[in-house]
């Protein structure tokens, strides 16, 4: 069971109404990189969780925690919407299109959502379920978890930049802060794992029964050569198990495709055997 405490985590109030700057931050929330994406990522992880008990219980503490930070941006863009020069809302409510496009407010703001957040991205797209990870493979869910934690903070340092609002860049420090400590928690959690069953996820499939050479080498398929120079075209295979190799000239190896046609009616082609056409083709 979850219980609830009427203080938020962290302050979230902003020092005047940005009805503008509250669309923006709408992405951080129901983006696809948002809270509530990572929040709801973190807890069916937690939830599906069947290996050591000491995992299931970190995600749930950061899926917990991420609830709050979902309600500490619902409390924020509110009371940026709350107060917002009349004009900016009444000018919303007569003409949605209007004043999105010139105006920059979310409309819905106005005329959905009373002036409160949206499950929805900064363009107004729904929260998609989608958008999350939970394979019950660890080390691919922790991979995944650190990839949103990391785009997660690249958007909220660029709203950072786009704000001079003394208050909403409180809350966004603390934010920040956390989402550097995140980063760290999963790159902790990777190698942990990786000390156990290696870097390779999943590691269960047989290694007999991979095409080797695929395995180390790395193709250069475009014009230029600067590839050959990164770590991933030479030295020693993070895996354990040999050396990057490069290949500057891939050559093909799977022949020409030759697909049989829909077999709706046959036809005899004279010098090319059977051929099939649909209905109505010949």
């Amino acid at each position: 069971m979850f219980f609830h405490i009427k203080e938020l985590q962290f302050r979230a109030k902003p020092e005047k109404p940005d009805p503008v700057y509250a669309r923006k931050l709408q992405e951080v929330l129901g983006g696809q990189f948002g809270e509530m994406s990572v929040m709801m990522q973190y807890l069916f992880q937690g939830f599906n969780c069947r290996a050591e008990q000491k995992y299931r219980d970190m995600l749930l503490d950061i899926g917990t925690e991420e609830i709050g930070h979902v309600e500490m941006l619902c409390t924020m863009i509110a009371q940026l919407l709350d107060g917002a020069p009349v004009d900016q809302v009444d000018e919303a409510a007569k003409d949605p299109l209007i004043a999105s496009v010139l105006g920059g407010m979310n409309p819905q703001h106005a005329i959905v959502s009373g002036l409160g957040a949206v499950p929805t991205d900064s363009n107004g797209f729904p929260w998609n379920s989608r958008y999350i990870v939970s394979s019950g493979h660890l080390l691919a869910d922790f991979r995944a978890n650190l990839n949103a934690e990391s785009q997660g903070l690249l958007q909220v340092v660029r709203l950072y930049e786009q704000t001079t609002d003394p208050g909403v860049r409180e809350m966004l420090h603390f934010m920040i802060s956390r989402d550097i400590m995140h980063q760290n928690q999963w790159l902790a959690a990777i190698e942990e794992i990786e000390a156990i069953d290696g870097p390779i996820a999943p590691a269960s499939f047989p290694r007999e029964l991979t095409v080797e050479p695929a395995t180390r080498q790395f193709m250069n398929f475009s014009a230029g050569e600067e590839s050959s120079m990164g770590a991933w075209a030479n030295g020693p295979l993070p895996d354990g198990t040999g050396n990057f190799e490069y290949v500057p000239k891939p050559q093909a190896m799977g022949g020409i495709p030759v697909l049989n046609p829909p077999a709706d009616h046959q036809h005899s082609i004279p010098g090319t055997g059977p051929y099939v056409v649909n209905k109505g083709q010949l």
